[in-house]
């Protein structure tokens, strides 16, 4: 009887111990509205710059070898958060079922297929091109969850899809048609993307777990990436050392601290602020392929980039602005 009594005294500390833990993280980074504001605008820098490290990377590896070491190296940036998260829910009792798991290796499997297509594209395409035909995503999540799930879409996602598809045309010439086939590699890349959105909201909302979500799709991408690479790409010891910092820095940086600086930040940003902020990834993506790769927009391009941005933006807010008109009226009916 006292051996069970000390040992339940010592899980009891342990649980103090770590909440009192638990609380200092927490406290020690709240931030105000600007601070996340001006995170969120690091990591669409971040994300952006991503494309030209993914154009120079494909100099030494190919797109699948790229990929998986990639997502292997966001995998070991993410690890500790997703320990402490595993930590949290076996305190709770709370630990993830097979089905989750299942659910988060599918994610895994979206996210390689989005990664590779995208990473394909950009061998024949320029970064501008990229940036803005992969935000086509935006506007395909609420079409593809009212075509595959039947949510409601509100009524901004119709004018803007065609508003993305305009300026995909514009992107291209204005002269009917004529994508390169890395332009199409990218937008088949962000129906991709689109399904990954849908359901990893689906996965989050019953798991509560952000970083283990994100740690265990990480590491299916990477290993089911580098499994397909050792079928069909070729690597060298000098092609390694060639893409090791662009590597380096898509990973590194992109993946495992461009989404760990997003998830915190979200917290405490407002819901439009977040989606107007990250959709200058696109703007960054161009600006730095103007500025470091020579990508240059006839008049035509420059409008597609900027109807894109101008739909991006607004299926994202749209509905966000009429939620708010919703409570204000609410409000002053009570």
């Amino acid at each position: 009887m006292a051996e069970g009594g000390s040992l339940q005294g010592a899980k009891n500390r342990r649980r103090r111990d770590f909440g009192y833990t638990r609380r200092l993280f927490s406290e020690a980074t709240l931030l105000t509205r600007a601070q996340a504001n001006l995170l969120l605008l690091a990591v669409a820098l971040i994300w952006g710059s991503a494309f030209l490290a993914q154009a120079e990377g494909m100099a030494g590896v190919g797109p699948l070898t790229f990929t998986g070491i990639r997502f292997l190296l966001g995998t070991a940036i993410i690890a500790p958060l997703a320990w402490r998260e595993w930590r949290l829910l076996s305190i709770r009792q709370a630990q993830p079922l097979p089905r989750d798991a299942l659910g988060i290796s599918a994610l895994g499997v979206l996210l390689m297929l989005g990664a590779v297509f995208q990473q394909i594209g950009i061998i024949s395409t320029t970064i501008t091109n990229a940036g803005f035909l992969t935000a086509l995503y935006v506007p395909l999540v609420p079409l593809l969850g009212w075509l595959l799930l039947r949510t409601p879409a509100h009524w901004s996602v119709w004018p803007t899809s065609t508003g993305c598809l305009a300026g995909t045309w514009l992107l291209s010439g204005a002269q009917g048609v004529d994508l390169v086939v890395g332009d199409l590699w990218v937008m088949a890349s962000s129906v991709f993307w689109a399904l990954h959105v849908i359901f990893v909201g689906r996965i989050a909302e019953r798991l509560h777990a952000p970083f283990l979500i994100a740690g265990g799709q990480f590491l299916v991408c990477g290993l089911s990436s580098l499994l397909w690479a050792a079928l069909t790409e070729t690597l060298t010891l000098d092609g390694l050392t060639l893409a090791a910092l662009p590597i380096a820095y898509a990973g590194l940086v992109s993946v495992g601290i461009g989404y760990t600086t997003q998830v915190v930040a979200q917290r405490y940003a407002q819901p439009a602020d977040a989606a107007i902020i990250l959709s200058a990834e696109t703007v960054f993506a161009a600006l730095f392929g103007f500025l470091l790769m020579g990508d240059r927009l006839n008049a035509n391009g420059i409008a597609g980039c900027a109807l894109i941005l101008v739909c991006i933006v607004a299926v994202q807010i749209a509905p966000l602005a009429a939620a708010g008109r919703q409570a204000l009226a609410t409000r002053r009916a009570q």
